[in-house]
């Protein structure tokens, strides 16, 4: 039989927990086979990402049309885009080979604060990569940026998903992770011309490296296999909530979640 394949676009993560090694790990965890296309080789650990060396967006098209022209794909995740000239050839290609079902992490800023994305590639991603995409899944820092609004409440991210839904996107999914304050839980955001509310328990850890990329991956998993929005966000939901509560403490910095659950193998102390 035939796998349901994923195509995970975006940056190469050195220690593994985020970025097309993170894409990777929660496409399998659902089901899928995943497929890469590499933006850009960072240096970077669990304290921070200490160097970006993008791929040129000629070879990163190259890359997706040896891939696609030859195995084809049933949906599609980008990640980090660097560049205004891989924006547009990714915007392309999905436009070239017809692919419906494009989830966009639109990944803007590491968790130490380093730029991943340009200003003029945040603009091209607004205007070329949104309006052919099926999703897009911005935490409340992107979607700050995309709104130009600030966001301190539930009500506002509904007020952002509105306004990200009018950039021509079919469907909005803000991650609630940032919420300010003390808030026992975490509320996802979905909006696709109505709204829903995703809720999960908040964990207490700060070993969150590669919640975003998982959580986006899982969805774009979810709808390759044909699940509807609101059924690929609620499973993206359980398992990225899963994949924290067992995140593995990895260096002196933030620990990775982890898509696999506790089927990964710890050392005796």
């Amino acid at each position: 039989m035939e796998p349901v394949k994923v195509i995970c676009i975006g940056g190469s993560d050195s220690s593994g927990g985020a970025g097309i090694q993170a894409d990777l790990k929660a496409v399998i965890a659902r089901g899928c086979w995943g497929l890469s296309v590499i933006t850009a080789v960072t240096a970077q650990n669990t304290k921070g990402v200490s160097d970006v060396y993008p791929v040129s967006a000629e070879f990163v098209g190259r890359q997706m049309d040896t891939v696609l022209k030859d195995i084809g794909v049933d949906a599609l995740k980008t990640g980090m885009l660097p560049t205004e000239e891989t924006v547009q050839i990714v915007a392309l290609n999905i436009k070239k080979y017809k692919i419906a079902k494009v989830v966009v992490d639109p990944v803007m800023i590491a968790k130490g604060g380093k730029t991943l994305m340009s200003s003029k590639a945040r603009t091209s991603l607004i205007k070329n990569l949104l309006p052919v995409a099926f999703a897009v899944t911005p935490n409340i820092p992107e979607a700050e940026v995309l709104t130009k609004m600030k966001i301190t409440s539930i009500a506002l991210m509904k007020e952002a998903a509105v306004k990200i839904h009018g950039m021509g996107v079919k469907n909005v999914l803000i991650k609630g992770g940032h919420q300010p304050g003390n808030r026992r839980s975490v509320v996802d955001i979905l909006y696709d011309g109505s709204t829903y509310e995703f809720s999960s328990p908040r964990i207490n850890t700060r070993d969150t490296h590669g919640t975003g990329c998982t959580y986006a991956s899982a969805l774009a998993a979810g709808i390759a296999m044909g699940e509807n929005i609101v059924e690929a966000a609620w499973q993206a939901k359980i398992l990225i909530t899963a994949a924290i509560e067992n995140a593995v403490n990895l260096g002196k910095g933030y620990g990775s979640v982890n898509a696999f659950g506790k089927n990964i193998l710890t050392k005796k102390k």
